[in-house]
C-alpha cells in the first residue's frame, strides 16, 4: 500500500505539469524552481522525401509504420502470426495495437516471459511452413534466446542440407537508447549477431524505411533480426505508404554525396552524423557523404568502399560500446580494401565500453559534438 501511495503522488506530481510542483519528503507538493529543460534527445529526425510511386500514404510514426507492416502481413498471408510477451494487448510501444481483435487470438497471441520460448516456438513455426513474426519485448532481453537463435535459427538450413529451414522466422525488438532507460533498456546488440552466419541483421533510421525493410525481412528466405529504434517510435514522423512495399536488405544508401569524409551509422545515428554533415559544411567547409548501412549482416561493403577510395576518410558511429562494436568490423575492412586510399586513420565514435548508464546518458552517446569533434581531427591529420 505504502508503495502504491508514493505511485499515485508520483503520478500527481507528473501530471501537474513540468516546472510547476515537486514532492517533498512525505509526499506533500512543493513548488520547483523555474528553470531551462532539459531535453534528452541528442539528434534532430529529418524525414526523407515521400514515397509516390506505392500509391495512397498516410501520416505515421515509426510504431504505426511496424504495425501496417505487420497488418499487410496478416491481410496477405493466411500462415502469418505474431507472437511475445504483450503483444495481443498491442504491445508495450503499441506496435501490434487492434491486430489481435481484427485477425483473431489465434494468429496474434501472448507467450509466457521466455525469450528462449519466444525464439523456440518462432522456429518450429517456421520449419512447419509458416510466417512466423516474434517479438522481445526490448533487445536487452534477447539474450535468453541467444542459443536458440545462433545454435538453432541460423544453423537450420546448413545443417539439413537444406532439406530443412526456418527462413520464415522474423524477430522483432525495440533497440538502442531512448533517453532513460539505463542498463536493461537501452542496450544495441547487433554487434552480438553479425558474428553470426545464416542470420540477416536489420536496423531502419525512419518510419518510412521501416515499414519497407520489416516486409522484406518477413519475405526474406533466411531469419532475420529487425531491431527497431525506441526513440524513434513518436519522435519520428513521415508519409508512408498504406499498402506493401519492399526496401532491398544488404544494400547501403548513400543519403548525401561528398568528397572529403564518409560518415557512416545505422538507426537514430544517422540523424546524428546527418547534422555532423551539415555542421562541417558550415563550420570547416568540408564536404561529407552520409551513409546508412540499414543492413548489418551482410552489410554492403562495396558501397562503403566506394565511398571512402573517393573520400579518403571514414567516420563510423554507433550507440553500442566501443570494443568489439560493428564499426570494428567495417574498419577492418575498409583498411584491407582501400589502404591506399585512405589519407587519415579510420574514426570510430561509439558508446564507451561500460554498461549503459542511466543520468549519465548524455555524457554516454555519440552525439553531433563527439561526432564533429573526430571529424575536425580527421582533416587536419
Amino acid at each position: 500500500m505504502a508503495a502504491a501511495g508514493l505511485g499515485l503522488r508520483r503520478a500527481a506530481v507528473l501530471a501537474s505539469g513540468p516546472g510547476l510542483l515537486r514532492a517533498g519528503v512525505w509526499g506533500r507538493l512543493l513548488p520547483l524552481a523555474a528553470g531551462p529543460r532539459r531535453h534528452a534527445a541528442h539528434f534532430t529526425f529529418q524525414p526523407d522525401a515521400e514515397l509516390s510511386a506505392h500509391g495512397q500514404t498516410q501520416k505515421m510514426n515509426l510504431f504505426q509504420s511496424i504495425t501496417s507492416a505487420l497488418d499487410n502481413t496478416l491481410s496477405r498471408d493466411p500462415t502469418a502470426v505474431i507472437f511475445g510477451e504483450d503483444v495481443a494487448f498491442g504491445g508495450v510501444f503499441r506496435c501490434t495495437v487492434g491486430l489481435r481483435d481484427k485477425y483473431g487470438k489465434d494468429r496474434v497471441f501472448n507467450t509466457p516471459l521466455c525469450e528462449q520460448g519466444i525464439v523456440g516456438f518462432g522456429i518450429g513455426v517456421a520449419v512447419a511452413g509458416a510466417t512466423a513474426i516474434a517479438e522481445i519485448q526490448f533487445a536487452d532481453y534477447i539474450f535468453p534466446a541467444f542459443d536458440q537463435i545462433v545454435n538453432e535459427a541460423a544453423k537450420y538450413r546448413y545443417r539439413s542440407g537444406d532439406l530443412f529451414n526456418c527462413g520464415s522466422l522474423t524477430i522483432r525488438a525495440p533497440w538502442g537508447c531512448v533517453g532513460h532507460g539505463a542498463l536493461y533498456h537501452s542496450q544495441s546488440p547487433e554487434a552480438f549477431f553479425a558474428h553470426c552466419p545464416g542470420i540477416k541483421v536489420v536496423i531502419p533510421r525512419s518510419p518510412l524505411q521501416a515499414k519497407g525493410l520489416l516486409l522484406s525481412c518477413i519475405e526474406d528466405k533466411n531469419p532475420c533480426i529487425f531491431f527497431e529504434p525506441k526513440i524513434l517510435y513518436r519522435a519520428a514522423v513521415e508519409q508512408v505508404p498504406v499498402e506493401p512495399y519492399y526496401i532491398p536488405l544488404s544494400e547501403a544508401e548513400v543519403l548525401q554525396e561528398g568528397s572529403d569524409v564518409t560518415l557512416v551509422a545505422w538507426g537514430t545515428q544517422v540523424h546524428v552524423i546527418r547534422e555532423v554533415a551539415t555542421m562541417a559544411q558550415e563550420k570547416l567547409g568540408v564536404s561529407c557523404e552520409v551513409i546508412d548501412l540499414k543492413t548489418i549482416l551482410p552489410w554492403d561493403t562495396e558501397a562503403v568502399c566506394k565511398s571512402v577510395v573517393k573520400t579518403g576518410r571514414l567516420l563510423i558511429s554507433h550507440e553500442a560500446p566501443l570494443t568489439g562494436g560493428f564499426a570494428s568490423e567495417i574498419s577492418s575492412t575498409v583498411q584491407e580494401e582501400c589502404f591506399l586510399n585512405l589519407e587519415a586513420p579510420i574514426s570510430r565514435v561509439c558508446g564507451y565500453d561500460t554498461p549503459f548508464p542511466h543520468i549519465f546518458e548524455p555524457f554516454y552517446i555519440p552525439d553531433k559534438w563527439k561526432c564533429y569533434d573526430a571529424l575536425r581531427k580527421m582533416i587536419n591529420y
